[in-house]
């Protein structure tokens, strides 16, 4: 049976809150506003070449407020980074004030072993076909791909959608040494508490990869940089990494250098104690 899916109306999402000319300003986007495949592309590319993923406000023990108002306060305004809710929530609001349709999904991220939904994502409306939207998944899509089973190269990456079955969705990343399971998802429409419970166990789970370690991701066309408490690695398409461990005292300069995060002198002495 196919699953019947409907959109959660959109005054939930508060999106008449949002800055969208501060948003365009962030991501140094200029191009045309249209609600088409066309500006879904350009938006997409600017947010995930422009906005860090990240996860400090955990480390540094704040937390993680995904409403809109925090979000767009932390990711335009400081201006910082953040994770899947609060990136996808912001392009969310930002598709639906152009006049696209959008709905808000949760998948669950390496669907071969035991857990939870934690990640969200957008199946988003344009030229009359669906589209993934994923600006939040830190070390994946750069550009938006067709809601169908393909196979697309982006830079040096490839990424394959299939659909196992009409309800069900599984997207891959292709490696040197095959393809490896990123996340699986149905197309069924979340709503704002949904991601609350999913946000809260991301967030403070024990069992979170978030929880615990500073964590920090940034896919260009032909380089993928990870952090991950105090070691850095440079990955290529080809499989060829490069890591090395950093001292506390490194962090902030190759978070503020290889992840445009720029911490303020307050964070960047908690940042050291707390990983030091």
């Amino acid at each position: 049976m196919t699953m019947i899916t409907r959109a959660a109306p959109t005054g939930e999402w508060d999106i008449d809150r949002l800055d969208l000319d501060a948003y365009l300003e962030r991501i140094a986007y200029a191009g045309a506003l249209t609600a088409n495949a066309d500006t879904l592309h350009g938006l997409h590319r600017a947010h995930a070449a422009t906005i860090p993923f990240e996860n400090l406000d955990i480390v540094l023990g704040r937390g993680i407020e995904i409403d809109l108002d925090s979000v767009q306060d932390k990711l335009v305004r400081r201006p910082r980074g953040g994770y899947c809710f609060e990136h996808n929530m912001l392009l969310a609001a930002v598709l639906e004030r152009l006049g696209y349709d959008v709905t808000r999904l949760a998948a669950r991220v390496q669907p071969t072993r035991p857990g939870p939904r934690t990640h969200m994502l957008l199946r988003v409306m344009a030229d009359d076909r669906p589209w993934l939207a994923d600006v939040g998944f830190g070390a994946s899509l750069l550009g938006p791909l067709p809601l169908e089973s393909v196979t697309v190269q982006q830079g040096g990456w490839t990424y394959r959608l299939d659909s196992p079955d009409p309800d069900a969705w599984l997207l891959w990343a292709g490696r040197p040494d095959g393809w490896s399971d990123l996340y699986s998802f149905t197309l069924e429409p979340q709503r704002p508490i949904d991601y609350a419970v999913y946000n809260h166990y991301t967030a403070t789970h024990p069992r979170s990869p978030f929880v615990g370690q500073v964590v920090a991701l940034r896919t260009e066309p032909y380089f993928q940089h990870a952090l991950r408490g105090r070691q850095l690695t440079t990955t290529r398409p080809d499989g060829a990494t490069e890591t090395r461990p950093l001292t506390a005292d490194e962090l902030p300069a190759v978070l503020a250098g290889t992840f445009g995060i720029r911490l303020d002198a307050d964070e960047a002495v908690s940042l050291r104690r707390i990983t030091g």
